[in-house]
């Protein structure tokens, strides 16, 4: 089952469980992929790939705009926004520890055989496809700078 039939059947779940919250982030989620879909070029379904891209340039809009409306003292709106990343975050894989992003890393830095900070580009590249989805970009620049100094 692709994503959009899963997020349409839980909408009709929330819909039914009077789930507000949960049905405004699913509308928002389906918006996004007939978005997609219909842009020129789409091509009609999205792959896998691009699924898990959508979701991933969501969740992290929600952690920015929750970063955002902290600052700015307004709590009702990020507390939206943390509900509708849960939602989200429910549809990626599951996030890589700490610990496993520096592993995943430490592989990619043996196999491109970076030496130093001068090859930050080459190991971001082959991190970022490896962990797509599993880890967030700023976490695996943060420990591969770190490595490679």
């Amino acid at each position: 089952m692709n994503l959009k039939s899963t997020v349409e059947s839980e909408i009709k779940q929330a819909m039914l469980n009077k789930d507000k919250d949960r049905l405004r982030a699913l509308r928002g989620i389906k918006s996004q992929i007939l978005l997609a879909e219909t842009e020129k070029g789409g091509g009609g379904d999205l792959s896998e790939e691009m699924e898990l891209k959508l979701l991933t340039k969501a969740a992290k809009q929600r952690r920015d705009s929750i970063v955002v409306f902290e600052q700015q003292g307004r709590a009702d709106l990020a507390s939206t926004e943390k509900s509708e990343l849960e939602v989200i975050e429910s549809f990626l894989p599951q996030q890589l520890s700490q610990e496993e992003i520096e592993a995943e890393v430490k592989a990619v830095i043996e196999e491109v055989g970076a030496a130093g900070p001068q090859d930050m580009g080459k190991v971001m590249g082959a991190s970022a496809k490896k962990m797509a989805g599993k880890a967030d970009g700023k976490q695996i620049a943060a420990i591969a700078k770190k490595l490679l100094s």
